[in-house]
């Protein structure tokens, strides 16, 4: 199973946001991760299809787009010509979600669904066939820097377990207080795909920080195989 470490730009300095998009890049991210919040679903405001757009073209790496809004599908169009490449929608925020994911693949793009720590998996159970990824939120999604809820590994155990009795070939993304010092418990959990804003940004050595993770990533890997 391939591993990825996509460093959440919500922590990112945006007055200097192409740098910091360069200097991820070099640092090694696979992919670029954007917190879209409209203050409704989540008390917090973010970024638009603007900034997206901003981000694809200073951008060699592919971008990751979670939105964190309601009614999601009346915005994944603008998304998707903003320049996503994953477009990840709550389970939450709309009551057709099957119709949201097949719109963000219509649009030729990755669908992922996404799922608040107190959702229970059974919310996306019927849409797993038709996603190339399920986020499960480590903390209550709407700001940066919160701490790491344990609990969420559990999900992502019984989730990786019901995707492999059903051998669908699903990516299982983690987002919220993953740092070095715990990126590894996510990955024995069964999480492939690393979001981390602060616990990278948040450090002097973007580079550094990224390789630490990896090694604790590779670590766990092999452990649990």
């Amino acid at each position: 199973m391939e591993h990825y470490i996509a460093p959440s730009l919500l922590s990112a300095d945006f007055g200097r946001l192409a740098e910091e998009v360069a200097a991820s890049e070099k640092a090694g991210a696979d992919m670029h991760h954007l917190d879209v919040m409209d203050g409704r679903f989540v008390p917090n405001i973010t970024i638009g299809p603007p900034v997206v757009a901003a981000v694809k073209r200073c951008a060699g790496i592919p971008l990751d787009v979670h939105l964190m809004i309601v009614e999601p599908e009346r915005y994944i169009e603008a998304f998707a010509e903003a320049g996503a490449d994953v477009i990840t929608v709550h389970a939450e925020a709309t009551p057709h979600l099957q119709r949201a994911v097949a719109r963000i693949r219509e649009l030729g793009k990755k669908p992922g669904v996404s799922l608040n720590p107190s959702t229970s998996l059974s919310a996306v159970e019927w849409v797993l066939q038709d996603v190339d990824m399920v986020l499960i939120m480590s903390v209550n999604p709407g700001f940066g820097g919160q701490a790491f809820l344990p609990s969420s590994l559990a999900k992502i155990e019984l989730l990786r377990s019901q995707l492999n009795r059903a051998k669908l070939d699903v990516d299982i993304e983690v987002d919220g207080g993953i740092k070095v010092d715990n990126v590894g418990e996510a990955i024995s959990a069964g999480a492939n795909v690393i979001v981390s804003g602060s616990g990278i940004f948040g450090t002097p050595d973007y580079g550094k920080t990224i390789e630490q993770m990896r090694r604790n990533i590779r670590r766990a890997a092999s452990t649990k195989t």
